[in-house]
């Protein structure tokens, strides 16, 4: 095939003043790139730049520009203008690669926005896009009892290009193999223009091919001469060992294993083609599956016992340890490590129950697939847990996926734990015993000279020893950055020198995401860690009072660009789909603000407020992420510093003091609600308030319940939190939950001055209020605390802020520390409460409030609901779209809406008319009632409604 003509020519360009100095280099390619893709999808601004510095490894580059293809044609277009400009090209599938696989100073080819979709089901395969992401061609696939085998623990965003790219594994690999097990052919694209047709290639068809003009020809003739002159080679250093991803998979060009050429570029990690198009195989979906969980004394023990499990034809065998976050209270059996095996078939449990009586260790058999998920959910989220332990350290990736055979498990782990004693360091292990690759963060010090230097020492012993057993530096993430630097410890020269002419064939001019697996970058250069002291305003207690800690626990796993499965992060991106609304995109451009190289001003950066403004801070991320990313919080703290001494947005004025101004209603409100019933009137206040001219005005209570509730004596006294939003909008709420709070022996106390927790100026990022406003009310509520007092919150964002935020906003100050403590929801301070109720016997949904989800959890309500008669289904309907002010605001609406229409509005429409709805944040029922047509209600309304009277 000949080569395809670039779209444009480029400009000839006088000769730069400063032709050796890389910036100046780099802003000429840059500039032609631009000039040569106007009309496509492409960026070339510092914010979208800094969205693709990393992914989720060590590794920083700054790309030189950023294009979104929508078809092949688009990816010819990026690569030719590549080609014109002398330019590096980077695919990117998800930006999940952790040995810096997709990161790169070229332009990089993101497919995961556009570029995807299964286009053709046939049979037992499938032919796909490159930015399908796994979960969807599964999807697709399901229907007809078939799956695709290789399930990386990124499935609900990793793309099917990536792990191509990769050589992807993931937890079943032991049944079905690898990502080059699974791939049959693909359409591909080279740096010259060529596109080629590749797959299991006879003999009689290579000499076809080799003798053909042009590249094609030049690239089977190579290819042909390669794998004839080095049989001996290739069979001696390549074996068939299922784990061995590191290198080039030369060995799928072997005459016995059919010349497979897309085989043999699956793992190539982008460096000698573009994926265009892909056919995979599928496999058969178990009917049943049975999960036997296995507890040992160590990981140590655990791997000694995987050979012996091997031999029962498991589906796969999965360890964690007990210091992967989560593992020790999520109901395992005994002990210190676990083993989790996977079987399937009729005989499945009874193949499970002779496993244990071999084994003879404490275990568990689990059927429920309900429960198999929650200990799944662990494993799978193991790459982010593992960045923090449990101590509160950070540990990173590097040496995360080494695998050996699964006989020499065991001794492996034995040395490697005896040579992270010799270097100083620890670590969690966790990963694929079955097929022995284990994954691991280890408390590397990359911030330091000395740390580093530690971190070169570490890792070149580690890539000897793991050569020394026979294993391989990636067991499936890749070589990228983090190890290419190290393969000739574990290959001889002679096999480097085919890698190296093995990439030639495809990449002569090393355009191909340089630096990678051969010719490569130092593994310790290019480290995105930084730790400038930035001084803020929060107190960041779990990040040693460090913003930059905090934002560094955003590793790039990128769980928020989930859009399939259930939870609440990110409600932004499952709306938009674009980088910079995901938690993961914003923490990358925060990243950058501190570091100061693309995005130079600071905390005035108008990117980085941009990508924020569309942050509903919900607080799905501190629940959802497996590293508790708190994106509301350093969105508040962004605010606060972006805007200190400037003019804010008419909104934050209007309702972040909304507190107040609901005070000034209170004066007068049948007056108020008379005019903002009038179009005019109501249009001008949206107008000076900056809200959206699509919603309707909340209408005032005629009276407070701060003004018209009659106190009783008696009972155990407990304070009622008399929220803004019920006080001065919803008084009924707190009424209702007086009756019940009484009816079950307490005696409610309201503070007798004004109070508030300042969410309103939390949320709109006015910090310095904010603390005033919680002064004045820990003050006032400082003699109830001390008489031993609990809190009782209706409102779920005030209640949350008092567990939660409060800590950021007044560290260290003991009261808040005591009103954290107390602080109960209404279903908490019921739990143990005896209470009068009768049978509601009635069907009701609950649309449970982000920050509940995110901070106090929604049990204790399951279980009151169920002793008032009422038959919940608690929806995992994500956030609301209102979010506080967020759905207000002039310019969201439009995103306040997808969002609810995304899981929440569909779910309320599709119950039954009878069904009640409950949702205990005034958000939420605002949003439903305007949404849906339906009048949701608090828990404390029907559980008011379930009392038994006289």
């Amino acid at each position: 095939m000949t080569p395809a003509k670039p779209s444009a020519v480029a400009r000839a360009r006088p000769p730069c003043r400063w032709a050796g100095h890389a910036r100046c280099f780099n802003g000429r390619v840059r500039d032609t790139l631009r000039e040569l893709l106007t009309g496509q999808d492409a960026a070339f601004d510092a914010g979208s730049l800094a969205l693709y510095t990393t992914d989720a490894s060590n590794y920083r580059h700054a790309p030189l520009g950023v294009v979104l293809p929508r078809t092949a044609e688009d990816v010819i277009a990026g690569v030719a203008a590549c080609r014109a400009a002398g330019a590096p090209v980077i695919a990117r599938g998800g930006g999940t690669s952790i040995a810096g696989n997709a990161a790169g100073p070229g332009l990089i080819l993101d497919t995961s926005r556009y570029f995807s979709g299964v286009h053709e089901m046939a049979g037992r395969r499938a032919r796909v896009a490159p930015g399908t992401v796994l979960d969807d061609l599964q999807a697709v696939a399901a229907p007809s009892g078939l799956r695709f085998g290789p399930d990386p623990s990124t499935h609900s965003r990793c793309t099917i290009g990536g792990m191509i790219g990769n050589n992807a594994c993931g937890s079943h690999s032991v049944a079905w193999g690898r990502t080059a097990d699974n791939v049959e052919s693909m359409e591909v694209l080279l740096y010259d223009g060529t596109r080629m047709d590749v797959g299991a290639t006879s003999r009689s068809e290579v000499d076809r091919r080799a003798a053909l003009p042009g590249t094609e020809g030049r690239v089977f003739r190579e290819l042909r001469d390669l794998v004839d002159g080095n049989l001996g080679l290739l069979r001696k250093e390549l074996p068939a060992w299922g784990r061995r991803v590191s290198g080039y998979g030369l060995e799928h060009l072997l005459p016995e294993n059919g010349f497979n050429v897309a085989r043999a570029l699956v793992g190539s990690e982008g460096t000698c083609v573009t994926v265009l198009d892909a056919t995979v195989s599928l496999v058969d979906l178990p009917k049943s599956r049975v999960l036997a969980v296995f507890g040992f004394g160590s990981d140590i023990d655990a791997a000694d016992a995987v050979p012996a499990i091997l031999v029962r034809n498991p589906l796969t065998v999965e360890g964690i340890d007990i210091g992967l976050p989560g593992a020790r209270d999520s109901g395992l059996p005994e002990g210190n490590a676990w083993l989790m095996v996977e079987l399937s078939g009729e005989d499945a449990r009874q193949r499970a129950e002779e496993l244990a009586r071999e084994l003879r260790r404490p275990h568990g058999v689990l059927t429920d697939p309900a429960a198999q998920r929650r200990l799944w959910r662990i494993r799978e989220e193991g790459a982010g847990l593992a960045t923090r332990m449990t101590d509160g350290s950070e540990a990173w990736p590097g040496w995360e996926d080494a695998a050996v055979p699964p006989e020499r498990l065991g001794a492996y782990l034995r040395e490697l734990k005896r040579l992270l004693a010799q270097h100083g360091r620890k670590t969690v292990v966790y990963g694929h015993f079955g097929e022995g690759c284990l994954h691991m963060r280890i408390d590397f010090d990359l911030l330091t000279t000395a740390g580093i230097a530690n971190f070169r020492s570490f890792m070149e012993d580690a890539a000897d020893l793991v050569a020394a057993h026979g294993g391989s530096l990636s067991g499936e993430h890749g070589d990228g950055q983090a190890r290419s630097e190290l393969l000739p410890r574990m290959y001889s020269a002679e096999m480097m020198t085919l890698f190296e002419r093995f990439k030639g064939i495809f990449d002569p001019d090393g355009r191909m995401n340089p630096g990678v697996l051969v010719r490569p970058r130092r593994f310790d250069a290019d480290l995105r860690l930084r730790a400038p002291n930035v001084p803020v305003t929060l107190g960041y207690p779990r990040d040693h009072g460090s913003f930059g800690e905090a934002i560094r626990r955003c590793v790039g796993v990128g769980k928020c660009r989930n859009t399939s499965g259930g939870g609440v992060m990110c409600p932004s991106y499952r709306a938009t789909r674009e980088e910079r609304h995901s938690t993961r995109g914003r923490a990358h451009l925060l990243a950058e603000m501190v570091n100061g190289e693309l995005i130079t001003d600071g905390f005035r950066s108008e990117e980085v407020r941009d990508a924020l403004d569309l942050c509903l801070s919900c607080k799905g991320c501190l629940s959802d992420c497996p590293v508790d990313v708190d994106m509301a919080t350093y969105k508040a703290e962004f605010q606060h510093q972006h805007y200190k001494g400037r003019i804010r947005p008419l909104s934050h004025y209007s309702m972040g003091w909304l507190p107040l101004w609901l005070r000034v209603s209170a004066l007068a409100p049948k007056l108020a609600n008379a005019a903002l019933r009038r179009p005019r009137i109501a249009a001008l206040a949206k107008r000076l308030g900056g809200i959206a001219p699509e919603r309707q005005l909340p209408t005032f209570a005629e009276r407070p319940y701060t003004r018209s509730r009659k106190p009783r004596e008696g009972g155990k006294p407990v304070v009622l939190w008399p929220d803004s939003f019920n006080n001065y909008l919803t008084p009924q709420v707190l009424h209702a939950a007086t009756e019940v709070l009484e009816a079950a022996g307490y005696q409610v106390v309201v503070p007798e001055k004004n109070v508030c927790c300042g969410l309103t100026w939390v949320s709109t990022g006015q910090l310095g209020m904010a603390k005033r406003v919680l002064g004045r009310t820990l003050a006032v509520l400082e003699p109830y605390l001390d008489a031993g007092y609990e809190v009782v919150g209706l409102e779920p964002s005030c209640t949350a802020l008092f567990r939660g935020d409060l800590g950021h906003l007044m560290p260290g100050d003991k009261t808040a520390v005591l009103l954290a403590e107390r602080t109960r929801t209404f279903a908490e301070l019921l739990e143990q409460a005896e209470l009068p109720l009768r049978e509601l016997d009635i069907d009701a949904i609950t649309q449970v409030h982000c920050h509940q989800h995110a901070e106090l959890g929604f049990s204790a309500d399951e279980k009151l609901m169920a002793r008032a008669g009422i038959r919940n289904s608690t929806l995992d309907s994500g956030c609301c779209g209102l979010a506080g002010n967020f759905g207000f605001e002039r310019g969201h609406y439009e995103v306040s809406k997808a969002v609810a229409e995304d899981r929440m509005l569909p779910a309320i429409r599709e119950a039954a008319p009878e069904t009640v709805v409950i949702s205990d944040g005034f958000s939420c029922r605002t949003q439903i009632a305007q949404e849906s047509r339906r009048s949701p209600v608090h828990l404390a309304e029907l559980v008011r409604d379930a009392l038994r009277h006289g």
